[in-house]
């Protein structure tokens, strides 16, 4: 299925500014904002936050699935897809990330 066909599927996210994401030490390593370009990968944080608790690394792989398409050119272009290069990066060295929901006001 198309990443575009996934994200219908997906909880809404015009309750959300942005999600923040947190490491182990309680610092933010990333932060995905409700912007265009942004949007796609804001749904899927969100609903992988919403449905595991946090960004494990079975929740990681799961969004690279939810990916679809971008998951294969992000592979092959390292750089290209942030969001999905941390999904990757997440289940190959085993980390999680909490994840902080910022609300729209």
């Amino acid at each position: 299925m198309a990443f575009s066909d996934n994200l219908k599927k997906l909880p809404g996210i015009s309750h959300l500014a942005a999600v923040q994401l947190i490491d182990a030490d309680g610092a933010e390593v990333g932060r995905i904002e409700n912007m265009q370009g942004q949007a796609g990968s804001l749904a899927v944080y969100n609903h992988l936050a919403q449905t595991f608790g946090a960004i494990t690394p079975e929740a990681a792989q799961v969004g690279v699935q939810l990916y679809a398409e971008h998951a294969e050119d992000a592979r092959l272009h390292p750089g290209k897809h942030p969001n999905i290069d941390r999904l990757l990066q997440l289940v190959e060295q085993g980390r999680t990330l909490r994840v902080k929901h910022v609300f729209a006001a």
